[in-house]
């Protein structure tokens, strides 16, 4: 049985970044001794709820076909764990979907995210910057997806918003805000 070589994926553009010059600054800035300190990105998780989808089938593959061209990814598809009346929603409905990136697809995101969508935004003046947990990890609310380049506007049957969620390794939110800084986060003053 004849093995396989594995082909190497080649690196985004932010990770060549990170590991060339976004780790040196982070290592004297908060005098880290090793490598292994510096705060780095663990996984991106995009979240899109669809309550329209408890009257409406379609509306549930529209959104997974969004959510598809924005990540690159197929999400998962996220159902109602318990019955909630008032919003006349059954157990194991379909009520979202999400998906997690990590590695090469992650670093593709963020930069696509930070270049091109978030300048995209109407009336935009930088993003909130106490949107930080206190454990180092970072979210943010879209209103439209359209201001993603991969969405053809005239085809969209619905504009929808998401949560995205940033899970980085740092210890606390001033290590992760220097670190989403360092990758050109357009933080507010």
């Amino acid at each position: 049985m004849a093995t396989q070589a594995k082909t190497a994926v080649p690196a985004a553009r932010l990770q060549t970044i990170y590991r060339e010059k976004i780790i040196p600054e982070l290592m004297e800035k908060f005098g880290f001794t090793s490598i292994m300190q510096v705060p780095r990105l663990e996984k991106i998780t995009l979240n899109m709820g669809v309550s329209e989808a408890v009257s409406d089938k379609k509306v549930m593959d529209h959104a997974v076909s969004d959510m598809t061209k924005i990540s690159g990814q197929k999400p998962v598809v996220t159902k109602s764990k318990r019955p909630i009346a008032g919003f006349k929603i059954r157990e194991n409905v379909p009520i979202g979907c999400m998906v997690t990136l990590r590695g090469v697809r992650m670093f593709e995101f963020l930069d696509r995210f930070v270049t091109v969508a978030l300048p995209r935004v109407r009336d935009f003046r930088g993003i909130n910057g106490r949107s930080f947990d206190g454990r180092g990890n970072y979210n943010i609310g879209i209103k439209e997806q359209i201001i993603f380049p991969e969405i053809e506007y005239d085809k969209i049957d619905a504009i929808r918003g998401m949560n995205i969620s940033i899970t980085t390794s740092a210890r606390n939110d001033d290590e992760c805000k220097a670190l989403l800084t360092a990758f050109k986060f357009p933080f507010k003053n």
